[in-house]
């Protein structure tokens, strides 16, 4: 008697009672053994073993099944367990399975296997390829040489009902032993996101662990999929350039080549906020006009001071922007963050001021015109790096996106406070100009 038939017998015998344990004795043969094997059986009984088997195998499974026993034991399936399986066949294939289900039951299937744009399952691969602890080092390279996948960073073990037990490096499983099982050489519990996981939740913990990939799981912890490093690197890409448009009020949709009725309507809204900002800029010097009517050199110079507190608001910002991006800070680290920012905002200022102190010197002549601007600089651009720590915060704590237009509320920050400070000064030492 061959050793396969020894096995199919075993296998058969352990079926009727023990499910889990006949899973693994099943992968040993050929794929059409099994499915062959599992047709025959009660669908119920056979979906209870096929779930147990690794997901890669059971979509080899799933694909040489005849047609009336693959309706049957998808039926059987959990619908979202079913779902994943279909997900890993090429679209030929699963198109063609697809067709031959109950209407209901196929529709069921293809709302689950498509994912809301944004999120893990959307971005992930379907087609992992998993190893039960057991497997020895030399055997799951052995699998992958028979793969020829060139993008495999991680190599994932699953348990008997194929939730996820493990992660070894390539790396560390090519330098094992090779008779060293992967229970052995395994991460026990490597880092992982939900299916459903919005996208930059899974930036997030590949930016804080240093993730070459990242394991998909459903509700149940079982693998689905897995997200490969140069999608992650794509994520990380696409959620900084995404916060770059918002910081400026721009949609996050908003795309170089979309039509010009869309970017309207997306940019217009928070043109008009920038606009009724502008004007109460412009009311904070009104109420200086007298003091500009008597020396007109201030007005002059009030663009000088505006500039350098909106630039030195800008740099907070974007570092903070990015702190927060890359959850190396939170809102509880405003005071540490707001504390470097006001002796960074205090040296600069210092700097820039007497530079543009003697500058406004030589050009007007007044000592007077030359220590206020000096005076006001530093005020502003300490009061402007705060304000680029605070305004991201601020929005978070008011539960709103950090980067929903930070520029435009900092812009306003800084040229209000730029112009307080410079044209009250000015008033307040007006009998030296």
């Amino acid at each position: 008697m061959s050793r396969d038939r020894v096995v199919q017998q075993l296998a058969q015998a352990e079926l009727r009672q023990y499910p889990g344990e006949a899973a693994p004795l099943l992968e040993r043969l050929r794929t059409g053994e099994v499915a062959g094997f599992l047709a025959r059986q009660d669908a119920a009984l056979a979906a209870d073993v096929l779930r147990r088997l690794r997901a890669d195998h059971a979509t080899e499974v799933i694909e040489a099944l005849p047609e009336p026993a693959v309706s049957k034991i998808l039926a059987a399936l959990e619908p979202a367990l079913a779902a994943a399986l279909v997900a890993r066949l090429d679209e030929n294939a699963r198109r063609a399975r697809l067709e031959a289900l109950d209407p209901a039951l196929a529709m069921e299937l293809t709302e689950l296997l498509t994912y809301p744009p944004g999120v893990a399952g959307g971005m992930m691969d379907p087609r992992v390829t998993s190893f039960r602890p057991d497997t020895t080092a030399r055997e799951a390279l052995s699998r992958i040489r028979a793969l020829r996948n060139k993008d495999i960073r991680d190599v994932f073990v699953v348990d008997s009902e194929g939730r996820l037990a493990g992660a070894v490096g390539i790396q560390d499983l090519a330098l094992a032993e090779p008779g060293a099982r992967l229970a052995e050489l395994a991460q026990p519990s490597p880092p992982r996101v939900q299916a459903l996981a919005p996208q930059d939740e899974l930036v997030a913990i590949a930016a804080d662990r240093r993730e070459t990939s990242l394991p998909v799981v459903d509700v149940g912890d079982r693998l689905v999929g897995v997200i490969r490093h140069a999608d992650l690197i794509s994520a990380a890409e696409r959620d900084a350039t995404a916060d770059l448009q918002t910081m400026v009020g721009v949609s996050r949709e908003e795309r170089a080549l979309s039509s010009a009725p869309f970017a309207v309507r997306k940019r217009l809204p928070w043109l008009s906020v920038n606009l009724g900002t502008a004007f109460l800029a412009s009311a904070v010097v009104g109420m200086f006009e007298d003091t500009i009517a008597r020396v007109t050199a201030l007005a002059v110079l009030l663009p000088v001071v505006a500039g350098q507190s909106g630039n030195t608001g800008a740099q907070a910002l974007a570092v903070t922007m990015r702190g927060l991006a890359l959850r190396e800070i939170r809102v509880r680290h405003w005071l540490r963050v707001g504390r470097k920012e006001l002796m960074v905002g205090a040296i600069n200022g210092v700097v820039v001021s007497l530079l543009t102190a003697l500058a406004v010197y030589l050009w007007s002549g007044s000592a007077g015109i030359a220590a206020v601007i000096g005076v006001s600089m530093v005020c502003s651009m300490v009061i402007a790096g705060l304000a680029g720590v605070s305004v991201p915060m601020g929005l978070i704590l008011l539960r709103q996106d950090p980067a929903a237009a930070s520029s435009i509320v900092l812009t306003t920050i800084t040229d209000v406070v730029g112009f307080l400070t410079f044209l009250g000064f000015a008033t307040l030492a007006s009998g030296l100009l």
